[in-house]
Formats: structure tokens, C-alpha cells, sequence
């Protein structure tokens, strides 16, 4: 069988398809605004698909209705695999005041180490610590008055 000079880069572009890049998730689905005192359901997720026996090894979530003065942990979860989507509920605070949602996860188990979402080491007594980026996500709710 004879092959065109022609056809030869075609093939080579179609089986030079590479696979998916891994990848390190973390969302959170919260509203933007509320009405004063009511009811707000946030939705939280987090998965990776880097393999290598990596696992999400930490999820913690906490939310504050005083603007960050307070918090109150709603969410903490170990070793819960590659993905998980977990919900808050709770009721807003005053008119004007935020309420703010942060999560932080900490990817462990995999060749990288224990890692954030963007697969840098974790600094245990820094970033992670003290609730900080690149650890660390936040939301915030505006809460509207009636």
C-alpha cells in the first residue's frame, strides 16, 4: 500500500490528540443577595481528577452573619474521596450586614503532596492556618432590608 506525502501530516495530527490536563476544583454557589433574616442554602463542591490515589483529605466550610466577626463552622469532612458537594443552610443577618461563606480543601494523597486547589504545598501554619488564599475561598451575601 502506498501512502500520499500528503496524508502523512493529516495522521499525525489525528493521533496526536492529548489527553485531558488534571485538574483541582472548588466552587461555591451562594446567592448574591438575600432579604434580612432569611433563609440561604449555599452549595459547596470540590473534586479532583489528578489520580494518583490524590483525594480530597480536608473540606472545611464555615459562614459568618456579622460580616466576618464571627463564624460558624458548618462543614467539616475528612477523606471523602475525589468529589463531593456538600449544602449549608443558615439564616442571614441584619440589612447591610454580609454574611460571608469560605471553604478550604486540602487535596492529599497524591504525588503532589498535600496541596491546594491550584497544587501548591500547603503552608500548614500560614495559608491554611489562617484562612487565607490560595487555601481558602469566599462568598459574599449582600443582605437587603424589607
Amino acid at each position: 500500500m502506498k501512502f500520499s506525502p500528503f496524508l502523512f501530516p493529516i495522521l499525525l495530527a489525528v493521533t496526536a490528540v492529548s489527553a485531558p490536563a488534571a485538574s483541582r476544583k472548588v466552587t461555591i454557589d451562594a446567592p448574591t443577595e438575600v432579604w434580612a433574616s432569611s433563609s440561604v442554602t449555599v452549595s459547596i463542591s470540590a473534586r479532583t481528577d489528578t489520580g494518583g490515589g490524590e483525594i480530597i483529605g480536608f473540606l472545611h466550610a464555615e459562614y459568618s452573619t456579622d460580616g466576618g466577626k464571627t463564624w460558624t463552622p458548618s462543614v467539616y469532612l475528612e477523606k471523602v474521596g475525589t468529589a463531593t458537594t456538600e449544602q449549608i443552610v443558615f439564616f442571614a443577618g441584619a440589612k447591610g450586614v454580609k454574611s460571608l461563606v469560605r471553604v478550604r480543601v486540602a487535596f492529599r494523597g497524591g504525588k503532589a503532596g498535600d496541596v491546594d486547589v491550584t497544587g501548591k504545598a500547603i503552608e500548614w501554619n500560614g495559608s491554611w492556618e489562617n484562612w487565607r488564599a490560595p487555601c481558602t475561598k469566599y462568598a459574599v451575601i449582600y443582605v437587603m432590608g424589607r
